[in-house]
């Protein structure tokens, strides 16, 4: 029987959730039953500081929710769980860095009161500037940024003719017919030469023979 009971009641729950300071967060934990849900069942939100140290109830519910009045989590507490939906989820307001450490979820649906033990690690941060967009800075992006997208699509046709033109300044010019018409013709000499030696030959040939 204690097997039974040991898997009678199952509880999930976020290992890690990031939150940043003043902002809201969400501690999720959900939960199933093999019992039917009944006014018994009881929900206790715990917390251990990064510093370590024993648990502090933070959070306790029995049919109404009850958060703590102490402590430094007293009225940043509040419920936005729903027993019936197996939902025993707490939002914390106004999260600071002290907030960091280790949270657990418990719950118990008599006869089921055996379950595993979840722990959220809460890790607060502070808002880095850059995500602290005005209101004024968003419009100024909206204004600008069709103003970029002309420049660049101007950058890109200008580059587009400076690399046509850089082509056609490799590939040269042909010359035009007045160019070629100036040049000076060139004659066959090396025939007209040949045939004057040739004449030449026969009229020495011709005078031996008269002597």
């Amino acid at each position: 029987s204690g097997v039974c009971n040991a898997l009678s009641l199952e509880i999930k729950a976020s290992p890690k959730v990031r939150a940043f300071v003043g902002e809201q967060v969400l501690l999720k934990c959900s939960f199933k039953s093999s019992s039917p849900i009944t006014e018994n069942l009881l929900v206790d939100w715990t917390y251990r500081p990064l510093t370590g140290g024993p648990l502090e109830t933070i959070f306790h519910y029995q049919s109404v929710p009850h958060p703590t009045a102490a402590g430094k989590f007293k009225d940043r507490i509040s419920w936005v769980g729903s027993v019936a939906d197996g939902d025993a989820s707490i939002a914390i307001q106004s999260p600071a860095l002290s907030d960091n450490g280790t949270f657990i979820c418990s719950v118990r649906n008599p006869p089921d009161v055996y379950h595993n033990i979840p722990q959220t690690e809460l890790v607060v941060t502070e808002r880095g500037l850059a995500f602290q967009l005005t209101s004024a800075a968003l419009l100024s992006i909206l204004v600008f940024l069709p103003s970029l997208l002309v420049v660049v699509l101007l950058l890109v046709r200008m580059g587009r003719k400076f690399r046509v033109l850089k082509e056609k300044g490799k590939c040269g010019y042909k010359k035009s017919s007045i160019e070629v018409s100036d040049e000076p013709e060139h004659t066959d000499t090396a025939g007209c030469g040949g045939r004057l030696r040739e004449w030449c030959l026969n009229c020495v040939v011709s005078e031996s023979w008269h002597f």
